[in-house]
């Protein structure tokens, strides 16, 4: 069993109150949820948003204070932990603001900064006030997954293929499962033949979904200098399908690839695979917003039906939403080592490398396909 399942019991201690930024169907769907079963240790004391009547209404729901500013709930006695769940544009600023404020850590969902400059002030600002901070990147933080982590032995130095597939529904569909929103960002009408949309929703589909994954995928690609996209194609409404190779310069090569789908037809799926020539990992994940317990990890070791011997991990009780939580409470007591600034630094800049080369390579193929067709009219 992971460590995350058997993290040592808090609840002899006060809870400690948490401050959330940002009261959007994230926070009401996922965090909210999560923390009313983490009551003995966390305590949610403060809600912003800057629509003062969504504060206010989510607030009443865990019997908060509610503002909507950000100075004010820094400001706050009762807050020791903030989480960041805004729009990922003031990610940056406000983790800079919330370990100066001499918080006692913070949880900023994923991408917790949108270019290695500002990683970098993160970083600086972490180790000059000490504050810990861990990226809301669910699957990391998952039982199934750290099982998987203890038990694989040298997978990571013999893998050959990556791949992350993920189908889903809407959001909004788990979302209203979960809670009734206040508010939900209007969507727009697409304009497939756009490519600076086509481009948009490639980086946003890396940068907002396939990020859930890339920590995971870092772990078999450590070295990651030299990515090459094989292949690069938005899925319609939303997806998309990236194939892309690492380990030319004479390391072993692996094939990464990253495929998800958010349509209506299909029934939820999100599995992580790692393969070598004599072993296999398997994670199966539950789907966003789904608080249904954790991953379940399979190992399988040896070749052919007969060979062949698995060992299955999981499911425990919690899944990776809770983990964050539990883990960031750890921090905040200083019961547990933070993630390395390095670490998170490596993992923003894998997604970034991902998404800037993906983007390129789908703009090519765009402009290639556009004029093709041109020239065929003409």
């Amino acid at each position: 069993m992971s460590s995350h399942s058997q993290a040592a019991p808090l609840g002899s201690l006060q809870p400690l109150g948490v401050g959330i930024l940002g009261a959007g169907p994230v926070t009401q769907a996922i965090h909210l949820p999560s923390l009313a079963r983490l009551r003995n240790i966390l305590e949610v004391r403060h809600i912003m948003d800057v629509d003062a009547a969504v504060a206010e209404s989510v607030a009443a729901r865990v019997g908060a204070n509610h503002s909507t500013s950000m100075d004010a709930l820094l400001g706050d006695p009762d807050v020791d932990i903030v989480a960041i769940c805004s729009p990922h544009q003031f990610h940056a600023d406000q983790v800079i603001a919330a370990c100066r404020a001499g918080k006692k850590g913070v949880l900023c969902e994923k991408p917790f900064a949108m270019n290695g400059e500002e990683a970098a002030r993160i970083s600086a600002v972490s180790e000059e006030t000490g504050v810990p901070i861990i990226v809301g990147a669910m699957h990391t933080f998952d039982p199934g997954w750290l099982a998987a982590e203890a038990n694989w032995g040298d997978l990571p130095q013999n893998v050959h293929t990556i791949r992350s597939s993920i189908v889903l529904p809407p959001n909004s569909r788990f979302e209203d499962f979960a809670t009734e929103i206040i508010t939900r960002p209007a969507g727009g009408v697409p304009d497939y033949r756009d490519v600076e949309f086509i481009k948009n929703a490639l980086r946003g589909g890396i940068m907002g979904l396939a990020i859930h994954d890339l920590p995971l995928v870092r772990r078999f690609t450590p070295d990651f200098e030299d990515l090459e996209v094989l292949q690069a194609r938005h899925v319609r409404p939303f997806g998309y399908v990236i194939s892309l190779r690492s380990g030319k310069q004479g390391a072993r090569e692996r094939i990464i690839e990253l495929r998800a789908v958010m349509n209506t037809t299909w029934k939820p799926e999100w599995t992580f695979e790692a393969i070598s020539d004599d072993a296999a990992l398997r994670v199966d994940f539950t789907p966003s917003y789904v608080q249904a317990g954790s991953a379940v990890a399979t190992i399988t070791r040896g070749t052919g039906t007969r060979n062949a011997t698995s060992i299955t991990y999981g499911p425990y009780e919690h899944n990776g939403y809770e983990g964050e939580w539990r883990e960031l409470a750890q921090l905040a007591r200083g019961t547990k080592q933070p993630p390395s600034a390095e670490s998170l630094i490596n993992d923003l800049t894998f997604a970034i490398a991902i998404a800037d080369a993906t983007v390129d390579e789908a703009a090519a193929e765009h402009s290639e396909h556009t004029n093709s067709h041109a020239g065929a009219r003409s």
